[in-house]
C-alpha cells in the first residue's frame, strides 16, 4: 500500500509542479507522474525537477506516439533515467484519431499495430539492442549509444478495453489505466493482458490512476468528482468503457453520475482511512501500483489543498492492514463520500 503520486495538468512552469515532487521525496512515495503536457512539456519538466534536487522515480502517463519517433522516445526516456538516478515508466498512448491525423496525415489504420511496434522499438533500444524496423507506422535501423548502468526503464502503454490490453500484454511492461473500476479491472482487462502475456514470463504490471477526494468539513465531494472526470466522461470511448463495467451515466442526472463514480470507485472518497480502505479494491482486482490522481481538489482549492489530501492519503495507506478485520467495515465508504485510446 504505497502509492504514487499524479500532477495531473498540463503546467505553464515546471515549479507548478515542484510541490508534487518534493511530497514523493518527503514522503517515499512510489513515483511522480505526469501526463502528456503541451505547455511545458513532460520529459523537460521532470528533468528541470531533478536539477532542482528533485531526484525522484517518474513515469509519463501518457506521451502520444505521433510526437516522437521511437528513436526519440528512448532515449528521452533513457535520458530521465540517467538526470534522475532513478527507475523511469515510460508511457505512451495512441492519443485522438484527430490529432494524430493533424500529424502525419492520416489516423493510425491499426491502433494496435501502431502501438506494438513502437513498444518493441523502444524496448529493444533501451535493451541496447539494434533495431530493423520497416513497418506501416514507423522505419527504424539504428541503435543507442552503449552506456554504462543506468536505472531501469520500463516501456508503458495506455490502456482502456480489452483488444488493446491483449496487444500490451504482448509487449509492454506496465499498462497504465485511468478511470477503471476495480470490477472492470479484475473481469474485463487483467484476464486480457494475461491472453496477451501468453508465452511470456509474466503479463505486464498495472498502474492505475484513481481519482481521490478527500471528505473535508465545507466540501462538495460530488462537486469535485464531477470536475475531476468532465472530460474524461465526454469521451464517447470512456463513457462506453465505464457503462460496459456498470455505471449508469446520464447528462442530465450529475447527481446521479456523481453517485455512480463513487459508488464504484471511480472516485474514491471519504477520510483518508476510508481512501486507503477503497484503494485496496484495486490491490484486489490486480492492480500493482495505484497513482493518487487529486485532479477535483487541485481544480477546485489550488496545489496546497491537493498536496495536503495526498499527504494524508499516502500516511493513510502506510497505516492500512489489508488483513485487518476492520477492513470488511471499511471496505465500502457510504455513497453520499465517497487521454487514453484503446
Amino acid at each position: 500500500m504505497n502509492p504514487a503520486v499524479l500532477y495531473p495538468l498540463q503546467p505553464d512552469h515546471p515549479e507548478l509542479v515542484a510541490p508534487f515532487a518534493a511530497l514523493v521525496r518527503r514522503t517515499g512515495a512510489r513515483r511522480l507522474w505526469m501526463c502528456q503536457s503541451f505547455r511545458a512539456e513532460t520529459h523537460q519538466v521532470l528533468a528541470y525537477l531533478a536539477g532542482a534536487g528533485h531526484t525522484v522515480p517518474v513515469g509519463t502517463s501518457v506521451t502520444l506516439l505521433a510526437l516522437r519517433h521511437p528513436y526519440e522516445a528512448a532515449l528521452q526516456a533513457r535520458s530521465l533515467a540517467l538526470l534522475t538516478g532513478e527507475p523511469v515508466v515510460a508511457g505512451f498512448g495512441i492519443g485522438d484519431p484527430d490529432f494524430v491525423a493533424g500529424l502525419t496525415g492520416r489516423p493510425y489504420a491499426s491502433p494496435r499495430t501502431a502501438v506494438r511496434d513502437y513498444l518493441r522499438s523502444v524496448r529493444a533500444l533501451l535493451d541496447g539492442e539494434p533495431v530493423a524496423h520497416s513497418g506501416p507506422y514507423h522505419h527504424l535501423h539504428a541503435g543507442l549509444p552503449a552506456l554504462g548502468h543506468t536505472p531501469r526503464v520500463e516501456v508503458a502503454a495506455g490502456v482502456l478495453r480489452p483488444g488493446m490490453a491483449r496487444t500490451v500484454g504482448e509487449v509492454a511492461d506496465v499498462a497504465v489505466t485511468w478511470m477503471t473500476p476495480p470490477s472492470y479491472m479484475a473481469d474485463t482487462l487483467r484476464p486480457a493482458l494475461a491472453e496477451g502475456a501468453a508465452g511470456r514470463a509474466r503479463p505486464p504490471r498495472v498502474a492505475t490512476a484513481v481519482h481521490v477526494v478527500v471528505d473535508r468539513p465545507g466540501r462538495d465531494v460530488r462537486r469535485l468528482a464531477l470536475a475531476a472526470t468532465a472530460g474524461h466522461l465526454r469521451a464517447p470511448h470512456y463513457a462506453a468503457m465505464l457503462r460496459a463495467a456498470g455505471l449508469d451515466l446520464d447528462e442530465h442526472d450529475p447527481a446521479g453520475t456523481a453517485d455512480a463514480l463513487l459508488r464504484h470507485r471511480v472516485v474514491v472518497a471519504g477520510s483518508p482511512a476510508e481512501i486507503a480502505a477503497g484503494l485496496d479494491a484495486y490491490r484486489r482486482a490486480g492492480v500493482d501500483e495505484v497513482v493518487l490522481n487529486p485532479t477535483g481538489v487541485l481544480l477546485g482549492e489550488g496545489v496546497h489543498a491537493a498536496v495536503a489530501d495526498v499527504e494524508d492519503i499516502l500516511d493513510a495507506c502506510r497505516s492500512f492492514l489489508p488483513d485487518a478485520p476492520q477492513h470488511a467495515a471499511s471496505a465500502s465508504p457510504p455513497e453520499s463520500a465517497g487521454h487514453l485510446v484503446g
